[in-house]
């Protein structure tokens, strides 16, 4: 039973994600709302659904080790793991329009996030401040964009929209995709997250190992899945605006809404180990980006094989998992 309501949570949050996605854009289009606010927010922040789900689950069963290492191992999962695939696949060029600008929010996000871990508690307030943050991020992007004309990858966005059989839904189907598939990312966060807790118990693991390894990979598979597709296809502003837009909601948008529900206690795992593989490793993306304006292959492969490590690094510091072999599913 384990093995299904994980596997089971893991289907729901992708599946539900994506519906829920699909839904919300037919529904926004239909009530006429920009194309660019579609981009930036339902499309963007979409792909994170999954996350923000499974950790205001973890939150309310009072399991918050597994909500704020499902945001650090995600940012991580992003950077190392998915960017460094999609780079490794084909070169991620970062030459378009605000991609300076959201790359610094990305850093200094991190930074403040690192902060806030290191602290070693997260308050309402707090909380209430990352949220205020998001929306000041968003609507300035908005602006921004438009004050500069930087439209070009939002109306072949729209362009592609027109296409897709999604457009041509009235409002009530549109509205059923949208409700079917928040139910969907609902139910399966909740059956990952109650799957989490009882493998850590299970395993003798402390709940935010799981957060940051199972929890974090499974609730990533969205931006996986968009970012890889995005560089085969040679669509790196896709591929990088995923990866970045994913980190900057995670931080904000999600630990804000889980610290607004209750003051967090930070693992002191996470603060003496995750914080600084997160830190390390957005910094880089980053400072290369800045730098190079590209990704390189060379970088992908220093991030998947740093991927690598940090898992080879969690794993060889829990002897107990040498006799997972004989538990049964």
């Amino acid at each position: 039973m384990l093995t299904i309501g994980l596997l089971g949570g893991l289907v729901l949050l992708v599946v539900g994600g994506d519906v829920l996605v699909r839904g919300a854009v037919a529904v926004a289009r239909i009530a006429g709302i920009s194309p660019l606010v579609i981009g930036l927010t339902l499309v963007g922040f979409g792909t994170s659904t999954p996350e923000l789900l499974a950790s205001v689950q973890a939150a309310l069963i009072g399991a918050p080790a597994i909500a704020v290492g499902n945001v650090v191992g995600s940012n991580i999962v992003n950077v190392l793991l998915i960017m460094g695939l999609a780079a490794l696949l084909s070169p991620v060029a970062a030459d378009a329009p605000g991609v300076r600008r959201d790359m610094l929010v990305m850093g200094v996000a991190t930074v403040a996030a690192a902060g806030l871990l290191l602290w070693g508690t997260i308050s309402r307030p707090v909380g209430a401040a990352l949220l205020a943050a998001l929306v000041a991020y968003t609507v300035g992007t908005i602006l921004a964009d438009r004050r500069d004309g930087a439209m070009t990858r939002i109306r072949e966005e729209e362009a592609h929209l027109k296409e897709s059989p999604q457009v041509h839904l009235s409002l009530w189907p549109a509205l059923g995709l949208t409700v079917g598939g928040l139910v969907g990312v609902m139910l399966g966060a909740r059956f990952l997250v109650d799957a989490a807790v009882e493998l850590a118990t299970r395993w003798g693991v402390s709940q935010s190992l799981i957060g940051v390894t199972v929890v974090a990979v499974g609730t990533s598979l969205p931006e996986l899945v968009t970012s890889v597709v995005a560089a085969v296809k040679k669509e790196s502003d896709v591929a990088l605006g995923n990866i970045v837009g994913s980190n900057i909601f995670n931080i904000l948008g999600i630990l804000g809404t889980t610290a607004l529900m209750g003051p967090i206690s930070v693992p002191q795992e996470i603060v003496a180990r995750d914080t600084w593989v997160l830190l390390a490793s957005s910094l880089a993306l980053v400072g290369v980006v800045l730098a190079l304006r590209n990704v390189p292959r060379a970088l992908g492969f220093v991030f998947v094989v740093g991927y690598g490590v940090y898992i080879a690094g969690l794993v060889g510091g829990l002897p107990e998992l040498s006799e997972l072999a004989g538990i049964s599913s």
